[in-house]
């Protein structure tokens, strides 16, 4: 009888799988394997006669590199912004792939069986009794996944959709426009009476070992309150929302005050020069309105001022501009410093007063008995366009140009 238990042994080349601790199945792998005992599946366990010498276990889980990278590293890749073209700046004119969330619009146990999941998409609890899996109505399921499929085209379409924002200066440009009050501070405080205006946006690069031509964004952003509070700040980022972001917060830090007289113009006329940048301001009357360059006219409006007129020659680099404008208003002389430096009194000519003259300002400690000198030449640098204009020697480069009659 042993010999022909013996006989009837066979051999198999092949994965076993045999019950472990509780009914998990783990695969064996062997190079023989003989069966003592060929009979009926019974409840009690085969007697299993093993020839190999040992016997190792292999674990099988099934997945894949979905399963052991996370979310950010997934979108890493599908994005290609680690690519040594993406870095290098390779396929700029490719069309840009735009990460998005899948989660969105997504209800956890809805699909498209229609069940429903007690403590997921419906109550565990409903009338006393605990709810049990249960199927919707097919009706309510189709009205359903119509509603969702409509909800998503809408999405798609505000996407689409483009947000028509303020113009500025022209339409193309982002010089003039309203960035909004700069945020809240880390201690909670807050600038409401703040108005921020985009100066210039523009492309910078840098030119680098690894990455070759790296492309970032330059932002030159102004801030005031309209009450001689004012200031500006550049910010750069890889994006253009983020440098005016930057940009915004940084300027108010960075904030002068600017003396304005009667709360409307500047108290005297000023030329102020920055690199190749020159600007000649002049006090003007109220009413006169804002003459000048539309940079300048910008940020006479943050700070507050009302009537002047400005000329700016030589470059016209908008930060030079703004450097310039706001070097020459921090340094301007108000009429109580000019009467203390003086020890006299300022007075001003106004229409109201006809000839006679109408006292600005006096010094604290009174003024002098001894007049100013008369043959005391004042240090004026004098533009001769106003020279000519006064002699009436200016006359127009039109003047005799020769013009075709049709």
């Amino acid at each position: 009888f042993l010999h022909q238990k013996m006989a009837a042994t066979s051999l198999v080349c092949s994965a076993l799988r045999i019950t472990v601790r509780g009914g998990v199945p783990v695969p064996t792998i062997g190079s023989f394997y003989g069966f003592s005992s060929l009979s009926l599946p019974s409840k009690t366990s085969w007697s299993v006669f093993v020839a190999a010498p040992s016997i190792s276990l292999l674990q099988c889980r099934h997945g894949s590199f979905f399963n052991k990278l996370t979310a950010e590293e997934l979108w890493r890749g599908v994005l290609a912004e680690t690519g040594a073209g993406a870095r290098k700046g390779r396929g700029k004119r490719t069309k840009r792939k735009m990460k998005k969330d899948l989660n969105r619009g997504q209800s956890i146990g809805e699909g498209r069986g229609g069940f429903l999941w007690p403590g997921l998409n419906a109550p565990v609890v409903k009338s006393g009794t605990i709810q049990a899996i249960t199927k919707r109505e097919q009706a309510a399921q189709d009205e359903l996944r119509a509603e969702i499929i409509r909800q998503r085209d809408e999405w798609d379409r505000r996407k689409r959709m483009k947000v028509k924002r303020e113009r500025g200066w022209t339409g193309n440009s982002w010089g003039g426009i309203s960035l909004g009050a700069p945020d809240p501070g880390p201690n909670g405080e807050t600038y409401e009476d703040f108005d921020s205006r985009v100066i210039e946006v523009k492309s910078v690069f840098n030119m680098t070992a690894k990455e070759g031509r790296k492309r970032s964004i330059s932002a030159l952003v102004a801030v005031g309150n309209g009450n001689g509070a004012a200031g500006f700040a550049l910010g750069k980022a890889a994006d253009r929302n983020t440098a005016l972001r930057k940009a915004k917060n940084r300027a108010i830090h960075y904030l002068f005050y600017i003396e304005r007289y009667n709360h409307h113009t500047i108290y005297h006329d000023i030329t102020s020069t920055f690199k190749r940048t020159t600007i000649r301001m002049k006090k003007q009357n109220r009413g006169y309105g804002l003459h000048c360059h539309r940079a300048v006219i910008t940020i006479c409006k943050l700070i507050g001022i009302e009537d002047m007129y400005a000329k700016v020659s030589g470059s016209t680099n908008l930060l030079n501009i703004t450097r310039a404008l706001f070097q020459a208003l921090a340094k301007q002389e108000t009429h109580q410093d000019l009467s203390e430096k003086k020890q006299l009194n300022v007075v001003e000519f106004q229409n109201v007063c006809g000839p006679l003259p109408f006292v600005v300002a006096s010094p604290h400690k009174g003024a002098r008995e001894q007049p100013e000198k008369e043959d005391e030449i004042p240090d004026t640098r004098l533009d001769w366009g106003d020279v000519k204009a006064a002699q009436g020697m200016k006359r127009s480069i039109w003047a005799n140009v020769k013009r075709t009659i049709w």
